[in-house]
């Protein structure tokens, strides 16, 4: 009879937020995964009720330092929708330029400190930046440069406090963002060359059946709007995203997962992220950023979450292509004379909206009375969708490793779960890997 083995890799390093992954196994057979969040959660949600709703985006910034603008667009504009407020194009062209933005400085961080070490055998962001001093050096000045947009346009790069309900409590001068054309044309190459760097890592063999999720826009890749695609050909609208996507809560977690149910009923795990953007997403790239995953023969259809660090590097070129265009374009003066927001009165109703984080989807709902405070709220970060999906994938990585060393099972999982760049929290905490044998 195979005896119990009992493996506790204590830190597990480069992912944001506390939690632990608890593994049994007894011989061959796999009898356990838990991802186990086990941080106090917070209750953001029941934090907003009885709140104005000039307070929602201040809030809920807070929900994580990294991608602050997620949240705070995706709660403005479900509130809008309740509203009746419709934005003017450039005021709406300064929110996608402050999501990539934050696109930028999120994709470049896990890129470069959390993800890559893996593939060059460190063990943190400063034994690569030893290896790779250029290359982690550029990382940083393209990350830098994703935060002076923040700050241009959220007033600061973290937490920011100019996103409103109806646009923004103040524009910034046009100068602020045409003068950085030059820098967003420099950072443009450099972030090709730092994509091209990462083109030939070796992936380790590994696909899984995914059902890939994320947001779709028939004119351009999305970023904070377009529709739910559940499938190759298969569209949503956001009224009826709860009625396939449900929450859940696991004994071992306090946080909630989330699973796909299809129409006939059956449940499954699901993956949201970059790799699923690009999966429904990947001709609707900026010319640059498309012509370098046809050279990098990216294919997201290839199923492997090992290329989600590749994926990251595509929406990164796409993000900086996507903000010279906007930046260039207001040369012509559109902002002059605008009205930062748009006034409205509030009244009762019920509002949702859904962007896509660096991380993945996010899903807000929220109702509201007739004087203007919150009644409800419901928030669907990424992470929580990602996590039985997460789940899955250690059980097929094990089926394949079982046999080997517990030093190295702990090590391949744990490189696994950073391919989701998971945020359990808003700060930088560890992951503890509990492995059991019998």
């Amino acid at each position: 009879m195979s005896q119990p083995r009992s493996i506790r890799v204590p830190i597990l390093t480069r992912v944001e937020g506390e939690g632990a992954l608890n593994i049994r196994l007894c011989g061959s057979r796999i009898e356990q995964i838990e991802l186990n969040i086990y941080e106090p959660p917070r209750f953001f949600e029941a934090l907003l009720r009885g709140r104005p709703i000039e307070d929602v985006a201040d809030i809920t910034s807070r929900i994580c330092g990294i991608c602050p603008i997620a949240y705070q667009v995706t709660a403005v504009q479900a509130l809008e929708t309740i509203l009746g407020i419709r934005i003017p194009e450039p005021i709406a062209a300064l929110r996608r330029l402050v999501y990539c933005a934050e696109w930028i400085e999120s994709h470049v961080l896990h890129i470069h400190l959390l993800h890559a070490p893996d593939f060059f055998d460190c063990h943190s962001g400063i034994e690569l930046a030893r290896k790779f001093p250029d290359q982690v050096k550029r990382g940083l000045k393209l990350k830098q440069l994703g935060n002076r947009i923040l700050e241009v346009l959220g007033g600061r790069a973290i937490h920011p406090i100019n996103i409103a309900i109806g646009g923004f409590y103040r524009l910034p001068k046009t100068s602020q963002l045409t003068d950085l054309i030059p820098e967003l044309q420099k950072a443009l190459q450099e972030s090709i060359d730092a994509a091209r760097w990462l083109g030939n890592l070796p992936f380790p063999d590994f696909t899984a059946p995914y059902h890939y999720v994320s947001l779709i826009d028939a004119d351009r890749y999305p970023i904070e709007s377009g529709r739910v695609a559940i499938g190759p050909d298969q569209t949503i609208g956001l009224e009826i995203f709860e009625t396939h996507f449900q929450e859940f809560q696991v004994p071992h977690s306090t946080a909630l997962q989330s699973k796909f149910l299809g129409t006939d009923g059956a449940s499954t795990e699901y993956f949201v992220g970059p790799m699923a953007r690009l999966y429904h997403n990947q001709e609707r790239l900026g010319p640059q950023a498309k012509r370098l995953a046809d050279e990098l023969r990216f294919d997201a259809r290839r199923c492997n979450p090992y290329q989600s660090i590749l994926a990251r590097a595509i929406e990164v070129v796409h993000a900086f292509e996507e903000a010279l265009r906007i930046v260039q374009a207001l040369q012509d003066g559109r902002l002059g004379g605008l009205a930062p927001r748009v006034s409205s009165e509030p009244h009762a109703g019920i509002g949702m909206s859904a962007t896509e984080a660096p991380r993945g989807l996010i899903f807000h709902r929220y109702q509201i009375d007739d004087v203007g405070n919150v009644v409800f709220a419901k928030i669907v970060p990424p992470t929580s969708q990602n996590q039985a999906r997460i789940e899955a994938d250690l059980r097929l990585l094990l089926e394949q490793i079982h046999r080997d060393s517990d030093p190295s099972i702990a090590l391949a999982c744990e490189r696994l779960v950073r391919c989701y760049d998971p945020c359990i929290s808003c700060s930088t905490h560890f992951l503890k890997v509990n492995i059991q044998r019998e």
